[in-house]
């Protein structure tokens, strides 16, 4: 797989999970002793940071045949 496909995945899963942390904001997060949730801002880039570490699962990978 070249990089521009790990590229696309890795921005989808970051795209994703940024909505994702928005809407969770939104919905229930807390404004004032929660340090990942206290900005839209924070809360969106855990969000993606989290959406592309998981869409890394989804890039298949090479084995090698020892």
């Amino acid at each position: 797989m070249n990089l521009s496909k790990k590229l696309l995945i890795w921005l989808v899963g970051f795209l994703v999970g940024g909505v994702l942390g928005y809407v969770y904001y939104i919905n229930w997060g807390c404004t004032s002793s929660c340090s990942i949730t206290s900005t839209p801002f924070k809360s969106v880039a855990f969000g993606g940071i989290l959406g592309a570490l998981i869409a890394d699962f989804f890039i298949p990978r090479n084995k090698s045949k020892s």
